[in-house]
């Protein structure tokens, strides 16, 4: 049986409870993407993982606690994952908008290729991902992990 091992680049960062941290995961994405050379639909990305990290914040993590963002990067470039992981309560779902919230997950479902939620101990990871990509990675962006193909589930 010869199976081929495919490189996916991965970069992580952990983020406390606080309002400003939102910003802060849009730059490191929006760097990650850049020194990985994807500049596939940046905007769709940065719009998904502002929900995602504002969804964590206000909703998914304690007092006290924090939240991980993680970005995984196919070898062929073509498919870009962002998860947050948070340690809250509860499954999240797309669903009709009450008032002026509750939007955050239709812009993710719109904008994105696929999202999703998968279980942790404690919490839970929302994911999306994107399609697209120059069809190969920026030389010298080979700072990751080796790993299978990125599944649609987590």
């Amino acid at each position: 049986m010869n199976e081929a091992m495919q490189l996916v680049l991965m970069r992580e960062r952990f983020y406390r409870r606080e309002r400003r941290s939102v910003r802060s995961v849009r730059e490191f994405v929006r760097d990650a993407a850049e020194d990985w050379g994807y500049g596939a639909r940046a905007d769709d990305v940065l719009l998904c993982v502002s929900e995602l990290a504002t969804n964590a914040l206000v909703h998914g993590v304690p007092p006290g606690r924090g939240y991980r963002v993680r970005l995984m990067l196919s070898e062929a470039g073509r498919l870009l994952r962002v998860e947050v992981h948070d340690s809250g309560d509860g499954t999240p779902a797309a669903r009709e908008p009450a008032g002026e919230s509750g939007r955050g997950l239709l812009i993710v479902a719109a904008y994105s290729d696929g999202w999703g939620v998968g279980e942790r101990s404690p919490g839970k990871v929302v994911w999306c991902q994107f399609r697209g990509g120059r069809g190969a990675v920026a030389a010298g962006a080979l700072q990751g992990v080796p790993g299978g193909e990125i599944s649609p589930t987590p």
